[in-house]
């Protein structure tokens, strides 16, 4: 069975809405600055890709603002928008012909800071009782659940940066088993003192102070990625549910999907990447040569560079396919970021031009990947987004656009 994306909501440091996005995008211009959601200065890493100008109250209804955290808003104005974009009506589809699969790499830890915040200095009877819930990491579907009385099947992937991915493929099991619908993606990244500390554990994080120097990935100056907030969120349907409903184009399909885990740190044994990626082809049906393009995970640090360049190099060859990473420009998001990856490779199949990898200027020539870092026009049908996670995670999927044909029938046991 086709499952394809018929709507999608953007919100992330390049555009509070998929035209603005683009159109940053495409400009290559960069969001990276020093945080303004807390004081940096008494952290090692000042800098952060951020959403800004978004008021929470400018969309939501009062009641809600209480009781969510800002990725939570965020996700609700995402969802609202991916909605609107595939034309679905409050008739069309609800109910139980609706679920929701979201990613999520730590909840709402800007809300559980504050909260904890109150609970040091003032006692226990100042915690908010939303804290019960909105730090969690499933609150995310349960509030876009609650807010369109989408009671279908529901769930919550976490797998850090390869949870957009991870979640976009369970719901689109969901759709082949027969779910008409599912709206499907992740937002996420809150920025707070705690978020922060929690993220500099990792060691990935660049301690540069520049914007334009500090997230290079393949670069020869490579030294860790900068974070961010923000990410995509999609309506997902099976191509006769939306023709059904009278939708004549979709932005794509989602043609195939694996993921790995690597073993652990120390034991000598190779990542899997390498065979994500060939998993995903396998089950698209095409050979590495149909491959357009390929969204980069792009960590940032020379060792993870190194093993994504040598997975690319082994499937396609030396300088087979166009890579970019348009992430540079956001930073990375978490499971948001892969999200947004799909959403903005979805645009360049569409529009034809492939997004640059921003501020890169000295790719290292052992990885011989064919890094695109300006935009460059091209006829674009079939695109590759990698996605790894911090403790092994690895996920692959590939986009197709409407009406390629090459794209294996699968059958009802395959689908199952």
């Amino acid at each position: 069975m086709r499952t394809v994306i018929t709507g999608m909501g953007v919100i992330a440091p390049t555009g509070l809405d998929v035209a603005e996005h683009w159109a940053n995008t495409l400009a290559g211009q960069r969001k990276i600055g020093r945080i303004t959601a807390f004081d940096p200065s008494g952290y090692s890493s000042t800098l952060a890709g951020e959403v800004s100008g978004f008021t929470a109250a400018d969309h939501l209804p009062g009641r809600l603002l209480p009781q969510t955290d800002r990725m939570t808003q965020l996700s609700l104005v995402a969802a609202d928008r991916a909605l609107a974009d595939s034309a679905v009506d409050g008739t069309a589809l609800a109910g139980f012909d609706v679920g929701v699969v979201t990613a999520s790499s730590a909840g709402g830890f800007e809300f559980g800071h504050r909260e904890l915040d109150k609970l040091w200095r003032k006692g226990p009877q100042h915690v908010s009782a939303y804290q019960s819930f909105a730090w969690f990491y499933a609150v995310n579907t349960g509030q876009i659940s609650i807010r369109h009385g989408m009671r279908g099947p529901g769930g919550v992937l976490v797998t850090e940066q390869a949870g957009g991915l991870d979640a976009l493929a369970l719901a689109r099991r969901r759709v082949r088993a027969g779910q008409p619908a599912m709206m499907c993606g992740a937002v996420d990244g809150s920025l707070s003192p705690w978020t922060w500390v929690a993220q500099l554990t990792s060691g990935r994080i660049s301690t540069s102070a520049d914007p334009a120097r500090a997230y290079l990935p393949f670069d020869a100056a490579a030294s860790g990625h900068v974070p961010g907030d923000g990410g995509a969120l999609f309506v997902m349907e099976s191509a006769a549910s939306a023709t059904a409903r009278g939708v004549a184009s979709w932005y794509g399909e989602i043609a195939g999907y694996a993921a790995t885990f690597d073993p652990p740190p120390g034991s000598d044994r190779p990542s899997t990447l390498r065979r994500a990626i060939d998993g995903a082809l396998a089950d698209a049906g095409l050979e590495p040569a149909e491959v357009d393009v390929v969204f980069a995970d792009a960590a940032g640090t020379p060792e993870l560079d190194r093993v994504e360049a040598d997975a690319l190099r082994a499937v396609f060859g030396p300088h087979g396919v166009p890579v970019t990473a348009p992430k540079t420009m956001t930073g990375r998001l978490s499971s948001g970021g892969a999200a947004l990856d799909v959403a903005t490779a979805l645009l360049a199949m569409r529009h034809g031009v492939i997004p640059g990898t921003a501020g890169v200027t000295d790719p290292v020539p052992e990885y011989q990947l064919d890094l695109v870092t300006e935009t460059r026009a091209l006829p674009l049908s079939v695109a590759l987004v990698v996605a790894r996670g911090h403790g092994g995670f690895n996920a692959a999927m590939v986009l197709t656009t409407q009406g390629h044909r090459g794209i294996r029938q699968t059958t009802d046991k395959e689908a199952a």
